[in-house]
């Protein structure tokens, strides 16, 4: 048995410090890791979202588009084409 006296106790606390340090220092580590990797993975995540939702308006306003240009289209081959038949007849 060890003879407890001011000088052993006081290793004996400084051992079991360090131990319980070493042993925890990692858990610690990695928990803060995970913790600041789950931020950026969120916020990644959000941005993902607002861009995907940009790319759905995006997308309309290109559909939008290629309607009116079509509209657009049919209507100056109409009347390019009238303007054609009258001169004909």
């Amino acid at each position: 048995m060890i003879k407890l006296n001011p000088r052993n106790s006081l290793f004996i606390v400084f051992v079991t410090l360090f131990v319980a340090l070493v042993l925890y220092f990692p858990k610690i580590y990695l928990i803060n890791n995970i913790y600041y990797v789950s931020k950026d993975i969120n916020k990644l995540y959000a941005h993902y979202t607002s861009l995907k939702e940009e790319n759905k308006f995006l997308a309309q306003q290109l559909e939008d588009m290629k309607f009116e240009n079509q509209i657009e289209d049919s209507l100056l081959i109409f009347t390019i084409e009238g303007k054609y038949d009258t001169k004909n007849n």
